[in-house]
């Protein structure tokens, strides 16, 4: 099963996963695909109760999530091989008492009613949202990955390879943070020089 976000969520790569690696796709919606993001706001999700909710407490805020899934769009879209669209609120309150948002999100998947429940389709945006928050937002905010002045030849690529690597040992040692990761290693220098053989 592929996970994609809105900038994959093409109706090429649908046949593609399904035709040749014989995948399933759960892909975002969003405006880059007018007529089905229509299609799934028009069907107006949230007349009925949702379907599936989860409340989580973690980074000082609570969020609660809840889903609302339909197969009415199967065999009306032209999107390859859908089996079902949903819409995910997410309601978040930041501990710090601050104004709380709301979040809405699209999708859609070609994983039928039998093979994905709303608590698994729930599940399943949540995991990639988790790989998005534990590798790209890491490289994109703790090691500030889109600043760096490393542009030219193989640099970016190799850097990038060196990011993932200490992303990697890091997870492999035990940091679900990788900022703890990095103040540990910065206070522990000869921690950091044995991990490395050093």
């Amino acid at each position: 099963m592929v996970t994609a976000d809105a900038l994959l969520t093409q109706r090429k790569i649908a046949k593609y996963l399904i035709k040749e690696k014989e995948a399933d796709y759960v892909f975002t919606v969003k405006e880059n695909q007018p007529t089905l993001y229509e299609d799934i706001k028009d069907l107006n999700l949230r007349k009925e109760s949702h379907h599936s909710r989860t409340l989580d407490k973690a980074h000082g805020r609570i969020e609660e999530r809840k889903i609302w899934v339909s197969s009415e769009l199967k065999g009306y879209s032209d999107f390859p091989y859908a089996e079902q669209v949903f819409m995910i609120e997410r309601y978040t309150t930041k501990l710090d008492g601050s104004r709380p948002s709301t979040e809405i999100a699209y999708g859609i998947t070609s994983l039928s009613a039998e093979k994905a429940s709303p608590e698994r389709l729930l599940s399943i945006n949540r995991g990639h949202w988790e790989i998005e928050n534990r590798l790209h937002w890491v490289r994109d905010v703790t090691f500030d990955e889109d600043r760096s002045q490393i542009r030219k030849g193989k640099g970016p690529h190799c850097m990038a390879s060196l990011r993932n690597l200490v992303i990697s040992i890091f997870r492999l040692l035990g940091f679900k943070y990788i900022p703890s990761g990095i103040r540990y290693f910065i206070m522990h220098l000869e921690s950091a020089l044995g991990i490395l053989g050093i």
